[in-house]
């Protein structure tokens, strides 16, 4: 190693070590703001009992019962059934696990392939200024498109299912956050230690690696929170249209669709799923904003 490659390693070492402590700065600040600690733990429970839905349900899903057809809360016709029976006799509080497990999958599987891919196009852009043009016109291009066209040219192209959706809720996360990340990258770009890394012949995916994807991680990191309560709001949405989950499939977005039928005898069917897609995607968009505070360098001073 030669001695101009000396300081930066060390410059290197005292930025991991600072990344370390910002970390958990922003724990501490979190659990500081009690919406945002309110918001996670909400989310912790809601993301381990999804997790844990084939244990902890109390009945199956899927099994069927007529003589208990759409029994409301706490009915004497089913006293086990803690939130009520659909309209084919199904326990609601088991459906609601699985259809969060799936509604969770979804949206996570989603946004982390999307935004993975976005942010990838977004480095690329500010890093190699050739491709700048061609990729960020790209993503204008998908960002004319209303994300639910995806869903529905999607679903004419492969067919209805979880596949097709993950797919459509996937190329709806990418413009977005490539347009996020190569903002971010174009400041990181005019930094004093990208020249320096230049300077002592470190490679392209060094660079972008180690000096420009790590510090572009915590804007990423707080668009990616948010995008995941739109992505499961618009899985939800074209499951609701027909485009996603399909019967008898536990979802939360199909399951409000097949309750809106009986809203006027039986509302539990279709309320309580939807109850659940707003607190999940209202619990995302907080711990979203707190990161966003937490992580923001004017906030902290």
């Amino acid at each position: 190693m030669t001695d101009a490659a000396l300081p930066l390693q060390s410059q290197a070492d005292q930025r991991a070590i600072a990344a370390i402590r910002r970390k958990n700065a922003v724990w501490r600040r979190i659990l500081r703001d009690p919406p945002a600690a309110a918001a996670a733990l909400f989310l912790i429970v809601i993301v381990g009992a999804a997790i844990l839905a084939p244990w902890i349900a109390p009945f199956d899903p899927y099994a069927s019962n007529m003589r208990l057809r759409l029994c409301p809360i706490g009915g004497a016709r089913c006293p086990d059934f803690l939130l009520g029976a659909d309209n084919q006799g199904r326990d609601m509080l088991s459906r609601i696990l699985f259809g969060l497990r799936a509604t969770l999958g979804i949206g996570i599987i989603a946004v982390l392939v999307g935004g993975g891919l976005g942010a990838l196009i977004g480095l690329s852009a500010a890093y190699f200024r050739r491709l700048d043009q061609p990729l960020m016109r790209l993503v204008d291009v998908l960002l004319s498109f209303p994300s639910i066209l995806f869903g529905l040219a999607i679903a004419a192209v492969m067919g209805t299912g979880l596949f097709s959706l993950v797919i459509a809720l996937s190329i709806a996360s990418v413009p977005s956050i490539a347009r996020i990340a190569r903002g971010a990258a174009q400041s990181i770009m005019q930094q004093e230690y990208m020249e320096a890394g230049r300077a002592v012949g470190l490679g392209d995916g060094a660079l972008i690696w180690r000096y420009l994807a790590l510090n572009c991680w915590p804007t990423i990191l707080i668009y990616m929170t948010l995008q995941l309560g739109q992505a499961i709001l618009l899985g939800a949405a074209l499951s609701f249209l027909g485009l996603g989950a399909q019967p008898p499939t536990a979802e939360l977005g199909s399951m409000a669709a097949d309750g809106r039928k009986f809203l006027s005898i039986a509302p539990q069917v279709s309320t309580i799923p939807c109850a659940a897609i707003f607190l999940v995607v209202l619990a995302f968009n907080v711990l979203g904003d707190a990161l966003r505070d937490a992580l923001d360098p004017k906030l902290r001073q």
